[in-house]
């Protein structure tokens, strides 16, 4: 076994790979950036090494950078994680050469598979089903219409190097094809160092479902069951769960052995996945195979009871797998939300900043005997950086059932804070109660279908803004005691706090009367109804854990005029808790407006000016590209929303731009 690894990465994976390896007590070395010096990663391993400026085209996929620390540190293998040089033949071969082991698949294998043009036509010469579409290289941007016609709208252009939804669009139109290749080819440049594109049929209401292979260097292969990954946002998964709520037995075992006969025609060992399409009558067709650990490998983790991590290092090891196929089981479901720093409001754009609270679920068993898990690579008070992927977190649970690991995800959800940035724990939790999602019912259109506006929020059914109400009622009269103590005006001072109240969330006025003793309040509406409401929160907490009723009920709480800001399930509420007379008076004020900014076109997120289409003076139309900005390594197209003259243009090719920044006025 080795006693030394490096770990060619940076963040949740370098701190997960990290872990496991100190479980084995195998010492670790991390590599990092200028914007990384002060990394989680840095300070979890036993030693660091600095490879060079931010930017990761300088730095972490420089390959003789990162055979320079292998060899001054003397690793004895590498692991490295995904992304990056996950996937990199010439990575590969360089460890070879150098005598490191490298923790994963062998270099053939990943020029076998690696490249998704390869390997579906490996795929299609074994006899397996795939995708219809041209797997040639694609000269320029009319020949990728051409191609797309000839395929047939609508075609999926997809970087043949590619990964984790980078240089991957959607083509419905010429016009769409040839602005996709050429988007496609820069997210693909900069991201993975090379631009080749190929073009597939795009197949609609589609399930996406990929099978977890394990092999050793021994002939044996083995398949961890398959994770639902449909839930997707710009080809980019989201929410992914272990086992899929749509495959029988019989599927599972076809796709199961399928994507084996596929590991072994190649010679591959390590963890690696094979991914599928698979339609409403569960026909599946093979998309690629990552060779290497993806992102959503948790879930699979948590229904096995396998470290994946563990098993690719004692497999580079030279070991064999502990488990033959027969002795691998399902056990109980798994969910994953990850947790970007994307703002769903401004339709999920990158945000970047300080992590000025970060306090994550508490890890480990949960009262009603599921679990929590959070994977992650950031700390309270660290940078989210524009140089790399927007992923925080990857927070999952578990339960005996699916039910149970929904429900267990929707308190750690509410249970998560995170603030200082844009984030997406509202949107996560909006689609864990979404009736379709809690139904299994999903294809990888989910979150266009079921949010074609974008996410604007949600709007609490009126038994849980009930629920909310008697909360911050009771919350309110916590307040009002402790203020009365501070102020010293009276000795009695719950005499100086009444009972009646008015609570204004969501447009709706609840009036409410408490009766309170020493174990909590009873809450009583005006339509007769009642609930029982405990907590031991206090003033200045800003997380509130109550039982309604008996039932718990996690808040995300901070002080307003007037009232309380109030989070939980996605909902984002103003909630003002008022006497009746005050109430009253309220409802005679006007109602502030929100400026006009009609004719202006607002930068959504940070980043970068890299491309301007119009000039002062010109006419443009409903849907026309105006202007590109790149932000964490995506090309982000901003588009008319009318039929205008533009009047004046405020940025330049090549200037930062910070979130509502005046990119141009309209006349």
């Amino acid at each position: 076994m080795f006693n030394k690894i490096l770990i060619a990465n940076r963040g949740e994976i370098a701190c997960r790979v990290i872990k496991s390896a100190r479980q084995m007590g195998i010492k670790t070395v991390a590599i990092y950036s200028d914007a990384d010096r002060h990394a989680l990663h840095v300070r979890m391993a036993d030693e660091a090494v600095h490879i060079g400026p931010a930017p990761a085209n300088q730095s972490y996929i420089v390959i003789d950078k990162v055979m320079d620390a292998v060899r001054r540190t003397g690793a004895q293998a590498v692991h490295p994680g995904y992304g990056f040089l996950s996937e990199n033949m010439r990575f590969a071969e360089a460890l070879e050469a150098e005598g490191v082991a490298f923790i994963g698949p062998p270099s053939k294998a990943i020029e076998a598979m690696g490249d998704k043009i390869t390997s579906k036509k490996i795929a299609s010469e074994a006899g397996v089903s795939t995708v219809p579409g041209y797997m040639g290289l694609i000269s320029d941007a009319e020949d990728a219409v051409k191609i797309s016609g000839q395929v047939g709208y609508p075609v999926m252009i997809k970087a043949s190097a590619g990964g984790g939804g980078k240089g991957m669009r959607i083509a419905w139109t010429d016009d769409e094809a040839r602005e996709g290749f050429q988007s496609s080819k820069n997210e693909a440049a900069s991201s993975f160092g090379d631009d080749r594109i190929f073009i597939e049929k795009f197949v609609t209401q589609p399930r996406h479902i990929e099978i977890q292979v394990l092999a050793d260097q021994h002939g044996n292969c083995v398949y961890l069951f398959e994770r639902e990954c449909s839930i997707q946002r710009r080809n980019q998964k989201v929410i992914e769960e272990a086992p899929s709520p749509f495959l029988d037995d019989a599927t599972r075992k076809a796709m199961g052995d399928q994507a084996v006969a596929l590991a072994q025609a190649v010679g591959y060992t390590s963890a690696g996945t094979v991914e599928f399409i698979v339609d409403g009558e569960r026909n599946f067709y093979f998309l690629e195979m990552n060779t290497r650990l993806q992102v959503e490998h948790p879930v699979t983790e948590l229904i096995t009871g396998v470290d994946l991590v563990e098993q690719m290092i004692r497999v580079a090891a030279g070991e064999k797998l502990p488990f033959r196929q027969e002795d691998l089981t399902i056990n109980g479901w798994a969910m994953e939300s990850r947790l970007y720093a994307e703002d769903p409001y401004r339709n999920f754009l990158p945000s970047i900043g300080r992590l000025v609270r970060y306090r994550p679920p508490v890890e480990g068993t949960t009262p009603t005997g599921g679990v929590v898990r959070n994977d992650t690579g950031v700390f309270e008070g660290g940078e989210i950086s524009m140089y790399y992927d927007p992923m925080i977190a990857k927070l999952c649970t578990w339960g005996r059932d699916r039910a149970q690991a929904i429900e267990e995800m929707r308190l750690a959800l509410d249970t998560f804070e995170v603030e200082g940035i844009g984030h997406n724990l509202p949107f996560c939790s909006a689609v864990m109660d979404h009736p379709k999602f809690a139904a299994g019912d999903m294809t990888t259109a989910f979150i266009a279908e079921e949010f074609p506006d974008g996410f604007k929020g949600v709007a609490l059914p009126a038994t849980a803004l009930r629920r909310v109400a008697a909360a911050a009622a009771a919350m309110n009269r916590v307040a009002e005691i402790r203020r009365t103590r501070v102020s010293g005006r009276m000795d009695n001072h719950e005499r100086k706090v009444g009972d009646d109240w008015v609570v204004d969330a969501q447009g709706e006025s609840i009036a409410l009367k408490i009766r309170a003793d020493r174990a909590g309040a009873t809450v009583e509406f005006a339509d007769g109804g009642s609930v029982r409401v405990e907590s031991d929160w206090v003033p200045g907490q800003s997380l509130a854990r109550l039982l309604i009723d008996g039932e718990p009920l996690v808040i995300k709480v901070a002080r307003t005029t007037g009232g309380y800001r109030v989070r939980l399930r996605g909902a984002d509420l103003k909630v003002h808790v008022r006497t009746p007379r005050q109430a009253e008076l309220a409802a005679l004020m006007p109602t502030k407006l929100p400026p006009d900014t009609s004719r202006m076109l607002l930068c959504p997120m940070p980043g970068l000016m890299v491309k301007l289409n119009v000039s002062e003076g010109d006419e443009v139309y409903e849907g026309q590209a105006l202007c590109t900005v790149e932000a964490m390594k995506m090309e982000n197209i901003l588009r008319a929303e009318r039929q205008s003259v533009v009047r004046k243009i405020n940025a330049e090719v090549g200037g930062s731009l910070s979130v509502d920044d005046i990119i141009m006025e309209f006349e």
